[in-house]
């Protein structure tokens, strides 16, 4: 599993207009799956409690709440392409995309943050260590769908 500290070429996918924060996890696999798929299997069709108090609690992100095509564990689907899928939420200081990127034998997940306002620049870093020990273990442990169409 590969850590990028900055994945520039992604960046291209993601929808903010400004990135303060970026890193990218990607994992070799054998399983072939849609990035829908792929970002249903890490996140799940609607957030745990675990998720729940990281993304709503400590980082105030707005999610939507309930089960929708258009939705990804409440994050909003922002945009998508043939190998990626963008999840948008944004709370009162940051705004984020989590962006699932497929290939030949890899999935990839990015995260790109904008810090609205100061809180941001004191609160990420903090939570960015957990990420950044968290995602491998998520993205190894998802098990995508591999049924046709979207989830």
């Amino acid at each position: 599993m590969g850590l990028h500290r900055d994945p520039a070429p992604v960046r291209l996918d993601g929808s903010l207009d400004r990135v303060d924060y970026s890193d990218r996890f990607t994992l070799r696999t054998e399983v072939t799956a849609t990035p829908e798929q792929w970002a249903r299997a890490v996140f799940g069709d609607v957030p745990n409690l675990g998720q729940l108090f990281i993304w709503r609690t400590v980082l105030g992100l707005r999610l939507s709440s309930g089960r929708s095509p258009d939705t990804v564990a409440g994050w909003r689907t922002g945009g998508r392409g043939a190998d990626w899928i963008r999840l948008e939420a944004a709370s009162w200081f940051l705004s984020a995309n989590l962006i699932v990127h497929t290939g030949p034998g890899w999935v990839s997940l990015t995260t790109l943050l904008r810090y609205d306002r100061d809180p941001a620049r004191h609160v990420w870093p903090t939570l960015a260590r957990v990420h950044r020990l968290l995602v491998p273990g998520v993205l190894r442990d998802a098990r995508p769908a591999r049924s046709a169409g979207r989830a």
